[in-house]
């Protein structure tokens, strides 16, 4: 028991020191997080549809969807259960890139709900890493005791940006499949095995690299926390003459 509450108890501490890493290297570089959130997030968005203009044929339509009015009705009526509302939130489509040919739909990139939050949750994740790094680096300026543990963070935010952009999945029509890594969005005339593989392969691609920047910024939090001095307890102040009668 003794050994399992020690455990517990580091746990905690690392947990609590990589929170006051990420806090401090946030609030100190602001600008680095939101520049690097919202760049990742535009990219999430718009990277697909151009690299289908690039491919296939440029894009000739863009919407937001024109049900989104009427979600707010949706939501609250009463003769809908909860469960259905739950469960079809998630695909709603916000927003869709399409391209069309003389017999249809050339082409179609679908932003839902889903994938809304993926991308968000993707750009603050990258944000945050990028502001730890930067901190971590002018740390090492400053003492240089964090130099071997955070000196590949940039290049470990490069190649896990490479990787997260060019297979992450998007919700794509025309394309023989409803999801495919970006990648893939380049080739045609691929057999529905090759696509149902990249659309299994994007999705591992993706889940893994969350959770590399998840432990990324986990790591490097706690690296930065354990440079932040603790805050010194505030001295008491003698009682004065009041006190003493």
């Amino acid at each position: 028991m003794q050994a399992t509450r020690t455990l517990i108890r580091g746990v905690l501490r690392g947990v609590e020191q990589a929170a006051l890493g990420i806090r401090v290297a946030v609030r100190r570089r602001p600008w680095v997080s939101a520049a690097a959130a919202a760049s990742v997030l535009a990219l999430n968005v718009f990277l697909p549809p151009l690299v289908l203009s690039v491919a296939r044929k440029p894009w000739d339509y863009f919407t937001f969807n024109p049900w989104l009015a009427s979600l707010p009705q949706y939501l609250v009526s009463p003769d809908v259960p909860v469960g259905r509302k739950v469960a079809f939130l998630p695909n709603l489509v916000l927003f869709w890139f399409s391209a069309d040919n003389p017999w249809g739909v050339e082409w179609g990139v679908a932003v839902s709900v889903a994938d809304g939050l993926r991308f968000l949750a993707m750009a603050l994740l990258f944000g945050t890493y990028l502001a730890l790094w930067f901190e971590s680096r002018h740390r090492i300026g400053l003492g240089g005791w964090l130099a071997r543990r955070g000196r590949g963070g940039g290049i470990a935010a490069t190649l896990g940006g490479i990787v997260g952009f060019s297979t992450g999945s998007c919700s794509v029509m025309g394309c023989g499949a409803p999801v495919m890594p970006v990648l893939g969005l380049a080739f045609t005339g691929l057999s529905s095995g090759t696509i149902a593989l990249l659309s299994q392969l994007s999705g591992l691609a993706t889940a893994a690299v969350f959770i590399a920047f998840a432990l990324g910024v986990g790591y490097l939090g706690w690296l930065v926390g354990a440079g932040v001095p603790s805050q010194p307890a505030p001295a008491r102040r003698p009682p004065g003459p009041s006190a003493a009668l």
